[in-house]
């Protein structure tokens, strides 16, 4: 079983950053996609950001794009989602994702371990 435990979140002012931490334990993660998700107030969980089991392979959701990075450090079994120029809209609960694959997918449902969230909230 993996176990993954997020960290980083808080309240920060529009234009501010964030940097949120995923990690693992139980076993490694070294070997599987990875994604970060989200569920703001009243809407459904999204799909924010992805890496494959390298870190070679990215994506983003739209409006995140050149504002996040995702990253991971497989030596310290850990992934990190940095998070600049936050916008209100991007306030939510942030949760980390490992699937059993090679490769990340947009669909939350292809994951297999979650983490519990890390609330983000962005004030205007």
């Amino acid at each position: 079983q993996v176990q993954l435990v997020e960290s980083g979140g808080g309240l920060v002012q529009a234009g501010g950053s964030l940097r949120l931490s995923c990690a693992a334990s139980g076993r490694t993660v070294s070997s599987y996609g990875m994604g970060w998700f989200r569920r703001a107030p009243g809407k459904e969980r999204e799909f924010v950001a992805g890496i494959s089991w390298s870190g070679e392979t990215t994506s983003y959701e739209e409006s995140v794009k050149g504002r996040y990075t995702i990253s991971r450090d497989n030596t310290q079994n850990t992934m990190y989602l940095q998070m600049n120029s936050l916008k209100p809209e991007d306030t939510a609960v942030y949760y980390c994702a490992a699937r059993l694959s090679r490769w990340y997918d947009q669909r939350a449902r292809e994951y297999n371990y979650w983490g519990q969230g890390t609330q983000v909230t962005v004030s205007s």
